[in-house]
């Protein structure tokens, strides 16, 4: 087999030649039954080749069923690939990718939503199945046969550790300036866990590699494949005015002395509205920043770039196909400015709450006393999961949840009597905003909590309709948190019978 010549710098034992495969060759190492454990975080830093071809034998006619579990969501060469091969048993922690979404609505895959801190714990206890098969994407293979990661390193170190084997796609296409950004470190299992001595964002606590060895890779795939990185949707006026709301908050937390304008270590979810934030921020008198988080979008990246941010941990990148282009040739600049690491890592609660991380996610809906549902559309349809927000929501210093306060043309409020699903309850959420305000819920009762939501962050349309629900829930039921229960799901009811919650 004649090499690509950019292959020599990247492997660097001889013996390693011995195990270079086809992707085919790789995928006939699975077995029906096994559970494989893939690299990659939303969408970046995951094995793309072996995937395809186990897709392709599947269609060929052979029988093969697979627990998949990775860091997070993947691109379609694994979930969609998979998924309409009919291989996927039961898939975990978290996905974002609409193919394997409907066939688990359609319970033709089964699906376990889990904090994404939680995942690796539940391997390394043994509470769930082990990883057979790693197949992990490097940037280079060391002389020991450790593996250095690429854009993303999620939950790879563990599934390295717990695997029997581990198939290497050697992605010729990720830049090398990638090496020396990386800080891996496993926990142990209790009762030998360590402190972890993360004390400031960009402190460093691992190894720049994932440990491995020669005597677990079964194979190694040469591949020059690009990240199947998704557009950001484009910043529309609700977004901006979410962003803009946040900014006043933080402008009053300032001037009333409880933080400065240097802010505390910021973390931030995926999407529009989480980028139009951070892209806010640039524009704001905040300086020096640091981001403590588990995703870096083009905001982020432009904010390091600038220097309004100093630093960035995460445990991956997820920029646009025109940023990851543009970070391919530039990644030289980030270099001590951002730093990979183990979602353990970056998701850990101890970390969280040390640091004072200033949370910023996503919601689906909220109630009118703060309970927040970020996975599930009318109680029972998974979107896609919780993913980190609930590490950083219960540990953070500030916690604070963001959506539109209207859906689907308005026939939807997001703030609704009553969650159809709750992922964050009331005790963790400290701050909503919509395009219509912010309510700030810290130290409040439920019943300041719902003034407060319905006033502040509920649309105009819906605003006399909740406070009419509101009202009469006081006269009807006790007081700590008043609720008419054989009305507190109505809207959803009307919606799903009737296409408007109005």
């Amino acid at each position: 087999m004649e090499l690509d010549p950019r292959v020599s710098e990247r492997i660097r034992n001889q013996k390693a030649y011995d195990l270079i495969k086809s992707a085919e060759q790789a995928a006939e190492l699975i077995e029906d039954g096994m559970v494989l454990g893939v690299s990659g975080f939303t969408p970046s830093g995951y094995p793309k080749a072996v995937p395809l071809a186990l897709a392709e034998r599947a269609k060929r006619g052979d029988a093969v069923k697979v627990d998949l579990y990775s860091g997070a969501s993947v691109g379609p060469e694994i979930d969609t690939a998979l998924t309409e091969a009919g291989i996927i048993r039961k898939r975990l922690p978290y996905l974002t990718n609409s193919t394997i979404r409907k066939a688990i609505n359609k319970g033709k895959v089964e699906y376990t939503d889990m904090h994404l801190s939680h995942s690796t714990q539940y391997i390394n206890y043994g509470a769930i199945p082990k990883v057979d098969i790693a197949i992990v994407e490097a940037l280079a293979i060391t002389e020991d046969g450790s593996l250095i990661p690429t854009t993303a390193i999620g939950n790879s170190p563990s599934f390295i550790k717990q695997a029997d084997k581990v198939i290497v796609e050697l992605n010729l296409h990720q830049p090398m300036a990638l090496e020396g950004m990386h800080d891996c470190l496993i926990m142990e299992n209790p009762p030998n866990r360590k402190p972890i001595n993360i004390v400031k964002a960009d402190d460093l606590i691992g190894k720049p590699y994932m440990e491995c060895g020669f005597e677990k890779i079964a194979a190694i795939v040469i591949t020059d494949l690009q990240d199947g990185v998704r557009p950001l949707a484009a910043i529309d006026d609700n977004a901006k005015k979410i962003a803009q709301n946040i900014i006043k908050f933080f402008e009053g937390e300032v001037a009333a002395g409880r933080l400065t304008d240097t802010l505390l270590p910021i973390q931030s979810g995926v999407g529009s509205v989480a980028n139009a934030v951070l892209y806010g921020l640039l524009d704001s008198e905040f300086h020096d920043l640091c981001c403590y988080t588990e995703v870096v979008q083009d905001s982020m990246l432009e904010m390091l770039k600038c220097g309004k941010a100093k630093c960035a941990s995460t445990t991956a990148i997820s920029p646009s196909p025109e940023m990851k282009e543009q970070f391919d040739q530039e990644a030289e600049l980030y270099k001590g400015k951002l730093i990979f690491r183990p979602q353990e890592i970056s998701n850990n609660p101890e970390v969280i709450r040390r640091l004072g991380i200033i949370s910023m996610n996503t919601a689906l809906e909220v109630d009118i006393y703060g309970n927040v549902n970020s996975t599930h559309v009318n109680g029972s349809s998974m979107m896609n999961g919780i993913g980190g927000s609930g590490d950083f929501a219960r540990n953070g210093s500030i916690t604070i949840f963001t959506t539109a306060s209207l859906a689907k043309n308005g026939d939807i409020s997001s703030i609704v009597p009553m969650v159809s699903h709750v992922d964050h309850t009331e005790h963790d959420v400290m701050v909503i905003v919509t395009e219509q305000g912010y309510a700030d819920l810290r130290g409040c009762s439920p019943k300041e909590r719902a003034l407060k939501i319905i006033n502040n962050c509920a649309h105009p349309d819906y605003r006399e309709k909740l406070m009419d629900y509101y009202s009469r829930a006081c006269q009807t039921s006790g007081l700590q948190t008043p609720h008419i229960l054989e009305e507190a799901l109505s809207w959803h009811v009307s919606f799903m019978k009737n296409g408007t919650m109005k």
